[in-house]
């Protein structure tokens, strides 16, 4: 095998929390030394805070979030702090950062000045609502995201309270963008020879996953709503209920719906006029879930995901966590690792010839600060 795609990349990570140190951890996982700069004033990074506790005392949640990386405790704020920062900034490739917008330019670190040191580096912005805009200078946390782009008033069952997607996903899906684009900029400075900035944020990020709700309101000015689980032009595409609890089935094409319909014992269905393709399915869809159900009610979730499977039906069960991880599919794939005593939940870039790292958790509080701190040799942009 060879070495990771991004072996060889320096990476320096000024991360709090989730959006930036989700972007390195990608960054790491795929080859780069990540050096995590952390204020030992305030005990670094907030992750490092948060319950549950390892044995050790370290934060399970860092441990994950921060595997592959090197810690250095580094005050940004005093001159031998920013004189060491520099230093490490003119031997790297990038820099990742989701600090509020104004914070590194009050620091004297922000990207001008750290570009006049190299001009082949990429820096990474990550923030809540982008580094120019009259959101800017707010605060921005992944909730706040979410219900500004939209996601949260689509969210839930209808005529509920709102509800936030279950994991912050402005927070990663920013980070991926971050990382994405980071990658990119590291090909465009091969050919042009020169970094640039990198701008992205949480609200943007939301915004961008609206794929099938742009398409429905640009296109027929209807402002799309919650629909519990059930798709926004598809039908039947949601959990529907068993004798049991709820299982997942997506009978989309035709030729699924021809089946399900064997398989549930309706044959008839299929010739029903309201049900005679996918967007009439969708606009009677509140006739066809009771329909359903009044079938799928009176057998368990196990006999519906063998029988539905076995008729090539799209279906799956709705897994709790300890479920997941415990996944003959995953174990079969060894998605997840471990890192010493810690289980990580794996990286879903699979490589033929350059895998990702599974390499260490993450590290204590300045652990690598003596060997971090070294300034390695200047870097050139072409």
């Amino acid at each position: 095998m060879s070495p990771p795609p991004l072996a060889g990349i320096r990476v320096l990570e000024v991360g709090n929390f989730m959006a930036g140190p989700f972007c390195a951890l990608q960054l790491a996982d795929l080859g780069a030394d990540v050096v995590k700069v952390e204020n030992p004033a305030s005990g670094g990074d907030e992750v490092r805070h948060t319950a549950p506790f390892l044995e050790n005392g370290e934060s399970s949640n860092f441990a994950r979030l921060n595997r592959n990386k090197r810690s250095l405790a580094l005050d940004l704020k005093s001159a031998e702090g920013k004189q060491i920062f520099r230093e490490l900034v003119a031997g790297s490739d990038v820099v990742v950062e989701n600090l509020r917008p104004g914070t590194m330019a009050d620091l004297d670190l922000d990207y001008p000045r750290l570009a006049e040191l190299n001009p082949g580096l990429v820096y990474v912005a990550a923030s809540g609502w982008g580094q120019d805009g009259p959101y800017s200078h707010l605060a921005g946390l992944d909730i706040m995201a979410q219900g500004m782009s939209g996601l949260m008033s689509i969210t839930g069952e209808p005529g509920r309270d709102p509800v936030k997607v279950g994991v912050p996903v402005t927070d990663l899906v920013c980070a991926l963008y971050g990382a994405l684009a980071c990658v990119c900029a590291l090909r465009a400075r091969e050919r042009d020879g020169k970094g640039q900035l990198i701008d992205v944020c949480l609200f943007e990020a939301g915004v961008s996953l609206e794929v099938w709700e742009a398409g429905r309101y640009f296109g027929s000015g209807e402002v799309p709503g919650p629909l519990g689980s059930a798709h926004q032009t598809s039908a039947p595409y949601q959990a529907v209920r068993a004798a049991d609890g709820f299982f997942t089935v997506g009978a989309t094409s035709m030729r699924n719906w021809e089946a399900f319909c064997r398989a549930l014992g309706h044959p008839e269905w299929q010739q029903d006029e309201r049900f005679r393709d996918n967007p009439s399915r969708h606009h009677h869809r509140e006739q066809l879930i009771p329909l359903v159900e009044a079938v799928t009610a009176t057998q368990p979730r196990a006999y519906w995901i063998q029988t539905l499977q076995a008729a090539g039906v799209p279906c799956g069960a709705i897994q709790r966590y300890d479920e997941v991880t415990a996944d003959p599919h995953l174990q079969a794939r060894g998605f997840f690792w471990d890192a010493g005593e810690v289980r990580q939940v794996g990286n879903p870039m699979r490589f033929g010839e350059t895998p990702v790292r599974r390499d260490h958790a993450g590290p204590r509080l300045g652990q690598h600060s003596a060997e971090s701190a070294e300034a390695p040799p200047a870097r050139s942009a072409g």
